[in-house]
């Protein structure tokens, strides 16, 4: 993994595994895909809740949320079989599933060590651990499986009320050295005039074009851009699905200074395989910079999970909004 800054950023977590951790937990995602052949059986989703709920040491020590306001740790040492997973698919739903097995649950065993893993039934036909890869007629796409183009930085699925509170980034396969940016609206300095301006209910974020057909969504209901946890401010921010231009001046210009200093502010991650980042989704924005893809089995390949934590309330305000009718699929069953 190497960190490249824009400014004199905080410095992010790093946490490695032991030799033992890293073997555990692949010993754990074998056995599991062995035992269950699948997350379509329920008593595979049981048996990685209840796992994860008794692992404790090192690994619960480890796998946790960010603790500084840089919202952003990795964890440095999954084991990775680049062989065994197969080559990058030319599109998420050409993955082997079988093959990815193992190591999906060994995120989904880590997730679930957070929180609650979910994932949209809307998305990758519900797939609790989503597959990012460039796919060919989606290279100047605002979508995850873009190249050419820099993918903005973003919340992970802004328009939702219930988006993720963090989410993984697992590295399977990175030869090109592709970067991810991260940017902590904790590092920008913003005008409190920007900040109570930004934090009006003023534009909708609308979902991107994965989720399907807008017509069928219903209307879109103003949120704010910025908004206060208990322990400081938070954002959520998709301004590629945010009519933003339609605001008064006085908002897109506080809206337009956001979008620099989050450009100041950016860092940019290059995961290698094994690293799992651990992204506060209402702390940090996250994005891509451009890179030629080759189509040839080699691409960059993530693998991203999200994570809903309860216990972290947001504004009372989100739970009146409809979500686009966008539903989730919780790795517990009996939550949905």
């Amino acid at each position: 993994m190497s960190i490249a800054t824009n400014s004199g950023t905080r410095s992010l977590e790093m946490r490695i595994l032991s030799t033992n951790g890293r073997v555990f937990l692949h010993q754990l995602g074998t056995t599991l895909a062995a035992a269950y052949g699948g997350l379509s059986n329920p008593r595979c989703r049981q048996s990685i809740a209840a796992l994860a709920a008794n692992i404790d040491g090192e690994l619960r020590e480890k796998i946790r949320p960010p603790t500084g306001d840089s919202g952003v740790c990795v964890v440095r040492g999954l084991h990775i079989d680049e062989q065994a997973v197969g080559r990058t698919a030319p599109i998420w739903a050409a993955v082997d599933g079988a093959a990815s097995l193992p190591l999906d649950l060994q995120m989904l065993l880590l997730a679930s060590m957070i929180g609650e893993p979910f994932g949209w039934q809307g998305q990758q036909e519900g797939r609790l651990v989503n597959n990012v890869m460039p796919a060919k007629g989606y290279e100047t796409v605002q979508t995850g499986a873009s190249s050419e183009i820099l993918l903005s930085p973003h919340t992970e699925d802004a328009f939702h009320p219930h988006r993720s509170h963090v989410f993984l980034l697992a590295c399977v396969r990175n030869f090109e050295g592709v970067a991810t940016t991260i940017s902590s609206i904790r590092d920008t300095e913003l005008s409190d005039s920007d900040i109570e301006i930004l934090s009006r209910p003023t534009i909708p974020i609308l979902p991107d074009l994965t989720y399907g057909d807008l017509e069928k969504w219903g209307d879109p209901v103003p949120i704010p851009t910025l908004w206060e946890r208990s322990d400081g401010l938070c954002m959520r921010y998709d301004p590629d699905y945010t009519p933003w231009a339609e605001a008064d001046p006085d908002y897109r210009a506080a809206y337009e200074r956001l979008g620099r200093e989050l450009e100041r502010v950016s860092r940019r991650l290059v995961l290698e395989p094994g690293d799992v980042a651990i992204v506060d989704n209402d702390m940090v924005v996250h994005g891509r910079v451009p890179f030629t893809a080759r189509f040839d089995g080699t691409d960059r390949w993530l693998k991203r999970v999200n994570i809903s934590m309860p216990d972290r309330p947001r504004p009372v305000a989100e739970l009146t909004e409809n979500g686009y009718d966008q539903q989730v699929d919780y790795l517990s069953l009996e939550l949905k």
